[in-house]
């Protein structure tokens, strides 16, 4: 089982695509070229973690719950209505979470922090929010699909990032 983190997929949400300048000519295929992504990644077993905006409308999110691969937890964000809260799709539902994996605090919110909990203590502060515009500081990594080519990214790819190991 991997680990896996993403943000802002902003599923069916056409709006994004021109506020955000994403590559893509339509919401559909906005959300066909993410889903098709996450699930190259991201195997049955797998956890994924989506750090906050997942989809326009509440009442679609169900339908795209079911068609991404993982056991899924949910960071809410700003955008994330709270009927999302209570969709049988998500193992968990925080507005923020920590947790320690390879003996590594990993500090969990929808919104990237200026300072976190064990930052001084080589812990990470994973985030969305941002699409990728703000200037990154030691051990915070935006892991919005607009900063990461579209796709979620690994924990283990994490670790490998300079300032990261």
């Amino acid at each position: 089982m991997a680990v896996f983190f993403t943000a802002d997929t902003h599923f069916g949400d056409h709006r994004t695509i021109n506020i955000h300048r994403r590559p893509f000519e339509s919401a559909g295929l906005m959300d066909e070229a993410l889903i098709r992504n996450w699930n190259e990644a991201i195997g049955p077993q797998d956890e994924v973690w989506h750090l906050g905006d997942f989809c326009r409308k509440a009442s679609d999110a169900e339908a795209y719950l079911e068609r991404l691969n993982g056991h899924k937890h949910l960071i809410c964000g700003n955008n994330d209505p709270a009927t999302l809260r209570d969709l049988p799709g998500w193992a968990s539902v925080h507005d923020y979470h920590e947790m320690t994996v390879q003996g590594r605090l990993i500090v969990l919110c929808h919104y990237p922090f200026r300072s976190w909990n064990g930052q001084h203590k080589r812990s990470i502060n994973l985030h969305g929010h941002s699409h990728g515009k703000m200037k990154p500081i030691l051990r915070q990594l935006d892991v919005g699909v607009d900063a990461v080519d579209f796709r979620p990214i690994a924990l283990e790819a994490i670790f490998e990032r300079p300032g990261f190991a």
